[in-house]
């Protein structure tokens, strides 16, 4: 799975809720609230003001050592 800004957070969490951890330390602790599973990467990191790119690149190399 290769992840982008735009990739859905439900979409990410199905595929492999190991996960969760990268989501909980940017302060997104919402993560079985429906409207926050629906939000994408980029807008979940504007409400807790993160870096986007910094949590696409993490998910990204955390997908990779799965393949």
């Amino acid at each position: 799975m290769e992840i982008t800004k735009n990739t859905i957070i439900g979409d990410i969490l199905d595929a492999d809720f190991e996960v969760a951890p990268y989501f909980l330390e940017m302060g997104m602790h919402c993560l079985g609230c429906p409207a926050s599973r629906g939000e994408s990467i980029e807008e979940a990191c504007a409400v807790h003001g993160t870096d986007p790119e910094e949590l696409v690149a993490k998910l990204n190399e955390h997908f990779a050592k799965k393949a």
